[in-house]
């Protein structure tokens, strides 16, 4: 028996995948949600939440690209 960890990159990179699968709600309310878990708190780890809200920013950003007008 043997237990495998995935890297960083993998994990980022299946994260990718499932947020191009959902809709822009779905986003959304991931993104609230992973907004509401990255909030202050202690810990001596890493926090993972601030890595998967920045993805569901970016790839907001990717469907939703701004214009010169909106800046």
């Amino acid at each position: 028996m043997s237990i495998a960890f995935e890297s960083d990159e993998e994990s980022l990179r299946k994260l990718r995948e499932r947020l191009r699968q959902m809709s822009d709600e779905e986003l959304i309310k991931f993104g609230r949600t992973v907004q509401f878990l990255s909030g202050p708190r202690i810990s001596v780890t890493p926090d993972p939440w601030k890595a998967q809200l920045a993805e569901a920013r970016a790839e907001w950003r990717r469907r939703h690209p701004r214009t010169k007008t909106q800046m």
